[in-house]
């Protein structure tokens, strides 16, 4: 019951939300005036002048393409050298050393690429300049990215013109106008509920047996505001969102998740805004609501009602749920929720460990992480709602032996092309690179566990990698150089190659004349279109990634039974 309250809570206050930020980013991306342009419009022309930036110059989607790939490579490079030389700079109050080669390469594609995934422990793998300068900065310049793609895909869909915008001026905006204010309030708000934010380092303090204890702290609460806001997921420290200095309480707990949805969410009534179509949107929303809830509620009930086998394992609170793995302060109803949010929205932050949940509790983050399409990240998210969304129409039309038509341009063989190529993409990194790992005896190394759980280790790696999600399976071993180099590679591809097929579906769709609806048209604003649009995104996943999933979580189930 508490858990549902909590839920419909989070629900609720989303829904409340969704409209002024929805429309605030609107104002954004379709550079509107607002009121505190007096304070926004100095710091982006100094930036502008600083950088050489012409904020008025418009891109082809070849163009914003490529400046996107080259921002994003350069603060790789330069991340990059930095965390292989930390040890070296200062403000490393904790005596961290340098980061080997393969580990910074795994490092610095994770955060670029909004994954987050971590490979090494927060407090004693990267020094607090490097905390700051290389983890924050691109938390914040990844979230920044993705939203600004997601602008110009919106903007090729609802225009008339070729031209996408400016990725410089768009990334510049979203980072100036909209992560900074809402992290820096986050960030006050977490500080008072008792993150810290310091440069103090280690704290030594006296234990109640009388013994010493030495405490690791540092400059936490900023990096917590935009890890969710971001849709990041990278911790801190290695416990992430259960260690109590990341997440103490359980409003932070609330905080935390509500700052996970609050931009995806919002995005849709912003693609609404951008296509002048509400309705459509409102249909995405509700649809993909109908998707998390059910995917939500099922997580808690396999935690909160492990079944016969876990009962007989007599470990504290298995009557009341599998406390397995989680923190007391959050239990087996807000951790599987956590657990939900985070995977949905590809976060990837845990406040609590996602090895030790039943199989089917464990199969619900796994299976939101495949279908990479209920909300998702910031920015990345509404694209593949977008492409999902053309691909349900162009379904319907082939049903009723129509050309296909979505927002009055009509789908051709280019534009299914290029999506056809998008869709694939992620099943085949996730599919392909586990099974590379399980046969290769220096992938198969890094599996802690037999025979089903085993193989739900290594396909929650690589989904994570694949979704740029970042959560693990904490007992899975992840810092080795074939893991650090294929979880790299598969970050990678997993987050350009989806980004720039649906720049060129947007570019296209962008060039054609669009036409008034026709009694013929089918109609994406009502209950059918949401039914079918959930129907195709639950098919899709089902036909790729089912026998994985049967052959891992449901499989550990049955055996279990």
């Amino acid at each position: 019951m508490y858990s549902n309250i909590v839920l419909f809570t989070m629900i609720l206050v989303i829904v409340l939300l969704t409209k002024p930020v929805g429309t605030y980013m609107y104002k954004i991306f379709e550079y509107k005036p607002i009121k505190l342009d007096k304070v926004f419009l100095p710091v982006e022309n100094f930036i502008y002048k600083l950088s050489g930036i012409n904020a008025e110059e418009e891109m082809s989607w070849e163009k914003y393409a490529l400046s996107f790939l080259l921002v994003n490579t350069v603060m790789m490079i330069i991340g990059y050298i930095i965390l292989r030389i930390q040890g070296f700079l200062p403000l490393n109050p904790t005596g961290v050393k340098n980061m080997e080669s393969s580990l910074a390469f795994n490092t610095v594609i994770s955060f670029m690429t909004n994954t987050n995934l971590q490979h090494y422990a927060g407090e004693n793998g990267v020094t607090f300049l490097s905390q700051m300068i290389v983890i924050v900065f691109l938390m914040f310049t990844s979230a920044a990215s993705g939203l600004a793609t997601a602008a110009a895909i919106m903007r090729g869909l609802s225009k008339k013109t070729t031209n996408l915008g400016n990725f410089y001026a768009d990334f510049v905006r979203i980072t100036v106008r909209l992560l900074l204010p809402i992290s820096m309030l986050a960030t006050l708000i977490l500080v008072w509920q008792g993150v810290p934010q310091t440069f103090a380092g280690k704290v030594v303090v006296d234990t109640l047996e009388g013994g010493k204890q030495t405490i690791i702290t540092g400059p936490v609460a900023v990096l917590e505001s935009i890890k969710h806001l971001g849709t990041n997921g990278g911790g801190f420290f290695g416990a992430n969102s259960s260690h109590p200095f990341e997440n103490p309480t359980w409003l932070t707990n609330m905080i935390e998740m509500l700052l996970m949805m609050l931009l995806p969410t919002s995005l849709i009534y912003t693609y609404g805004l951008m296509i002048n179509n509400k309705r459509h949107a409102l249909v995405l929303y509700i649809s993909l609501f109908v998707i998390f809830i059910f995917l939500a509620v099922g997580a808690v009930y396999a935690e909160s009602h492990p079944g016969v086998a876990y009962s007989k394992l007599h470990i504290d609170g298995t009557p009341y749920g599998n406390y397995e793995g989680k923190e007391v302060r959050f239990g087996v109803s807000q951790s599987p929720l956590f657990a939900t949010v985070t995977t949905a929205f590809t976060t990837g932050s845990v406040d609590s460990m996602h090895d030790s949940y039943t199989p089917l509790g464990g199969a619900v983050p796994l299976i939101l992480m495949m279908l990479n399409t209920v909300f998702g990240g910031d920015g990345a998210g509404l694209q593949n709602i977008i492409m999902y969304t053309i691909l349900t129409v162009f379904l319907t039309g082939l049903m009723v032996g129509r050309t296909p038509e979505y927002l009055g341009r009509k789908i051709e063989t280019k534009e299914i092309k290029l999506i056809a190529i998008a869709i694939l993409v992620h099943p085949f990194l996730i599919l392909f690179s586990s099974a590379l790992t399980v046969m290769l005896k220096v992938g198969a190394s890094s599996v802690t566990n037999p025979l089903y759980h085993g193989l739900t280790q290594v396909l929650y790696e690589f989904s994570s990698a694949a979704a740029n999600n970042g959560s693990e399976f904490a007992g899975f071993i992840g810092n080795t150089v074939f893991m650090n180099i294929m979880t790299g590679l598969v970050m990678f591809f997993g987050r350009y190659i989806t980004i720039i097929l649906m720049l060129a579906v947007a570019g296209s769709m962008a060039e054609k004349i669009p036409a008034s609806p026709s009694p013929g048209t089918f109609r994406t604003d009502n209950a059918l279109f949401g039914a079918i649009f959930i129907a195709v995104v639950v098919i899709v996943g089902a036909l790729t990634f089912f026998p994985a999933i049967i052959l891992g979580p449901i499989s550990e189930f049955l055996s279990m039974t």
